[in-house]
């Protein structure tokens, strides 16, 4: 154990290990298949970085947040450790260059995203590299009972045939027992065991609960000055969770309008404007973030004081991960759910939207062939961008059930959906290379990043090249804005043509385009997905109607935790805290009056009874007839 220590100590500057992380470690290190539960923020990186760290060769990491591909491959990077990701968003030339670095050597961490693993320019090379260990993260995405089901997720155990002895790592803050049996049944090494028994994972949970954690529901049918009243109640950081980019935007000016100093966050955002209003947000420059769920992932800020749910979530599941989020240095913070009358039918309305019926799928389906003018037959790994407001302009279509239809066509394997995937910023010089270097009176920042353009990406005065202005950004020691305005004023010279980074929608047709009428939808299995996620959104709706049982335990009994104690601290138990007191104190007032008959009012103020509690405790004795209040006395009938 002294040499993972000495690990974590040296590259991220910690002593020594949380919670289950020793366990994990240990047992990675041994070779073992091993599955990982552990809640928001309790450090699932460091238990497949360290062991990595102590070991020769290569880890392949597989999730499907591009986003924190980017962020751990920058962390890793600061800390002088190699590692490089490879998504959907990259050239076939820059997969290649990346693979082959990983083949020889030079690369210790290797992210990928699911949809990458079956292609076969992939797996050729991944079975020359030396890897070590293979990390499935976000690993509740393989269960199609899941929440977040991805169907690439279930390529993952062929591509152990191609590493049939190295160990994997199944990691996820959110899973229910049901959830979690799938993960070990479906990663399982079908290459080297006879029998799942003979081939178990090793499971290591960490407690979902949060102390420091309050939850709290609220319900009001008046959400902005709700929230307006709990972030003047509450100081500190905060997240305003939304369902829709625009509610995300017309809650932060409203915000802003009413004092509170906010900022919206959206997928649909440019990532420069993605990271410079997260690093203000982080560095408290903004107090609240407004923001959809595209927001949280892999965001280090352990003093966030307070996470409202302005609209109901789909799912425990995605409600505990976002509320996790609260709180990650230990202090007392909030989780506060806004609910309403309406969220019972607006719950409905989504589950329709979501699994719209098969002839509709259908329609889209063929929709599409003729929206892409794609012929029968034609289409096989062909990507387009998608406007989906055009689209459903062209063929009246309401957006919502069309994405619920292009989300179960991407699950039935027709089609891959990537809602807002990015289009990387890409550059092409204008000028020779020749006439670039005999250029004079360029400012100094201009020089120094074409220069860092030039020494890092290849063929740039011949076809356009994908860049990131991040990394030039780090080479030139500068901030990601001044590289994008600075590359605006070369093209407004000519002397390059730049397109910044835009995220749109893609759709990649991963089967050649079928007659309609030959589509296999499964109908058994979309029926039984839409039942469980109806039971999931039931189970939400109830966490905020549930008046008897305590929030945590509510929370915890879901993910499997059922013994768990009440926290002690929601609004469920304070409330029940406070009516047990006044039930007390009704108690002692009847045994009082059944000694006395009657005691004057003014020797019941001075005996101390005159509080609100008490006021409670008459009231509820009095409303049962069990005692009665006249002008001067409190008594009982004989």
């Amino acid at each position: 154990m002294e040499r993972f220590l000495s690990i974590l100590h040296k590259y991220w500057g910690y002593t020594s290990f949380r919670g289950i992380q020793a366990d994990i470690i240990k047992s990675v290190a041994a070779g073992q298949d091993t599955l990982g539960l552990m809640p928001t923020g309790g450090g699932k990186s460091i238990t497949f970085q360290v062991p990595t760290m102590a070991m020769e060769g290569i880890c392949i990491v597989v999730t499907p947040l591009i986003a924190l591909m980017k962020d751990q491959v920058d962390n890793l990077k600061r800390r002088g450790i190699a590692a490089a990701a490879i998504h959907v968003g990259l050239s076939r030339g820059e997969m290649l260059r990346l693979l082959d670095n990983c083949i020889l050597g030079s690369t210790k961490f290797l992210y990928v995203s699911p949809e990458r693993l079956e292609t076969d320019l992939f797996l050729d090379k991944v079975s020359r590299m030396n890897v070590c260990l293979l990390t499935v993260d976000e690993a509740h995405c393989i269960s199609q009972w899941g929440y977040d089901f991805r169907p690439a997720y279930l390529r993952i155990a062929q591509l152990r045939k191609h590493l049939p002895h190295v160990p994997v790592l199944a990691l996820t803050a959110t899973a229910t027992p049901q959830v979690v049996s799938d993960i070990e049944r479906l990663l399982r090494n079908p290459f080297t065991a006879k029998h799942v028994s003979d081939n178990s994972f090793h499971r290591f949970v960490m407690s979902f609960a949060r102390p420091n954690l309050r939850y709290v529901v609220r319900p009001t049918e008046d959400p902005l000055g709700e929230i307006d009243h709990i972030l003047r109640s509450v100081s500190g950081s905060a997240i305003v969770y939304t369902r829709s980019r625009k509610g995300a935007q017309d809650m932060a000016s409203k915000l802003v309008q009413m004092g509170h100093s906010a900022v919206y966050y959206h997928a649909g955002l440019t990532p420069l404007d993605k990271d410079t209003r997260q690093r203000m947000w982080v560095d408290d420059e903004f107090r609240v973030m407004v923001a959809t769920n595209a927001f949280g992932m892999g965001i280090d800020k352990p003093d966030v004081r307070l996470v409202i749910h302005a609209d109901l979530p789909d799912c425990i599941e995605s409600y505990f991960q976002e509320a996790g989020r609260a709180g990650r240095d230990g202090e007392t913070a909030y989780a506060v759910c806004l609910s309403s009358n309406n969220d019972g039918r607006a719950m409905k309305k989504r589950l329709a939207d979501q699994y719209p019926n098969e002839d509709y799928i259908r329609s889209v389906y063929e929709a599409l062939g003729s929206f892409f003018q794609l012929a029968v037959g034609d289409g096989l790994d062909v990507t387009y961008e998608f406007d989906i407001g055009k689209f459903c302009r062209a063929f009246r279509f309401y957006p919502s059930m069309v994405e619920g239809a292009l989300s179960i066509l991407t699950q039935a394997g027709y089609i891959y959906y990537r809602e807002d995937d990015a289009a990387h910023s890409r550059i092409l010089f204008l000028t020779e290379r020749d006439e670039l270097y005999r250029l004079k009176h360029l400012p100094p920042l201009s020089e120094r990043i074409i220069g860092a353009i030039l020494r890092t990406t290849t063929g740039v005065f011949s076809e356009y090249a994908t860049i990131f202005e991040k990394d030039i950004a780090e080479r030139v020691q500068c901030t990601p804005e001044e590289v994008y305005e600075t590359l605006k004023a070369l093209t407004r010279q000519r002397i390059l043509h730049y397109i910044p980074t835009k995220h749109v929608p893609f759709i990649t047709f991963t089967r050649r385009r079928e007659e309609t009428r030959h589509l296999a939808l499964a109908h058994q299995i979309l029926n039984l997905r839409k039942i469980e996620a109806t039971k999931r959104a039931e189970k939400m709706l109830n966490y905020t109607l549930d008046k008897s049982q305590c929030h945590s335990q509510y929370l915890l009994s879901y993910l499997g935790e059922t013994k768990s104690p009440p926290c002690r601290h929601c609004d469920i138990c304070l409330s029940q805290k406070k009516n047990k007191r006044w039930k007390e104190l009704a108690d002692k007032l009847m045994a009082l009056l059944q000694d006395k008959g009657q005691i004057p009012l003014e020797k019941f103020r001075i005996a101390g009874y005159d509080s609100p509690t008490h006021h409670k405790a008459i009231q509820h004795l009095v409303s049962e007839e069990r005692i009665f209040l006249n002008q001067n006395s409190v008594f009982i009938k004989q």
